[in-house]
């Protein structure tokens, strides 16, 4: 396959990756029907491989990758998503999709957001449930510096916004029974180091070893990943605990942050 396949970002649906596509696609379809601003920016932004949900709207791309952003059909910006260099209150809206969580100062992020938006802007950030994906007691993904459950995600998006609502990510069975699968499949891997010695092996081995795990069981195509589609998810309000994804909708920014 063409696309270079990492766990760090979202960069293609070949083989058995269209589940993890489309579920990063549906949020893009999601925030386009709820933001309202006329000029969008796509924080950690990535391959930006659905930004065009937005359109006709104008967005604005940033991410620390040159490569990732290189060939985007819109402007695109090289920069860590903790200090953009572009003036206060620059958005109406501020979108931000499987971000936060590749900062080990995930507060630095929020406190950006809270600049960058209009006084009555809206920002949507998604990111994984940390009750969910992996184990809930330890970051699985080598990309990931922290991850949230549901109450921990409101609390760290409060402290730059006077408004936020946290709803989940649920997904249909046919995409849970292929997740289940890979679960199971984890489980078996980590059985294989009960002394949890992998948190001595350096980040760039993990990274690697993650990646080349990812290669070789998403290697296939299969017709159950190819059928997955947008229509597998829906967000909703109850049981965040057991959802896939966390969206927070934060409004009202506090002026300076905290």
């Amino acid at each position: 396959m063409s696309e270079k396949i990492t766990g760090e970002r979202a960069s293609g649906k070949t083989g058995g990756f269209n589940p993890a596509w489309q579920r990063h696609s549906f949020a893009y379809s999601l925030a386009a029907g709820e933001l309202e601003g006329k000029r969008i920016l796509d924080l950690g932004c990535g391959t930006g491989h659905s930004f065009e949900a937005f359109a006709p709207r104008e967005t604005v791309g940033v991410d620390i990758s040159a490569e990732a952003l290189a060939g985007q059909d819109r402007e695109t910006l090289q920069a860590d998503i903790r200090e953009v260099p572009l003036p206060d209150q620059s958005f109406d809206s501020i979108f931000s999709s499987h971000a936060i969580e590749h900062v080990p100062d995930p507060e630095r992020v929020v406190s950006e957001v809270r600049r960058l938006l209009t006084a009555d802007g809206e920002a949507i950030i998604v990111t994984p449930n940390r009750l969910t994906f992996g184990r809930p007691d330890e970051i699985i993904d080598p990309f990931h510096f922290i991850e949230f459950s549901p109450e921990e995600f409101e609390q760290i998006c409060r402290t730059g916004f006077g408004q936020v609502e946290v709803r989940g990510l649920f997904a249909s069975p046919r995409y849970m029974e292929l997740h289940d699968e890979e679960r199971r499949t984890l489980d078996k891997l980590l059985r294989l180091d009960p002394l949890r010695l992998r948190r001595f092996v350096p980040m760039k081995v993990k990274q690697w070893l993650y990646d080349f795990m990812l290669r070789h069981f998403r290697k296939e195509s299969d017709p159950r990943a190819e059928a997955i589609d947008q229509s597998d998810f829906e967000l909703r309000g109850d049981s965040l605990d057991e959802s896939l994804d966390l969206y927070a909708f934060c409004r009202e920014p506090m002026n300076g942050g905290s």
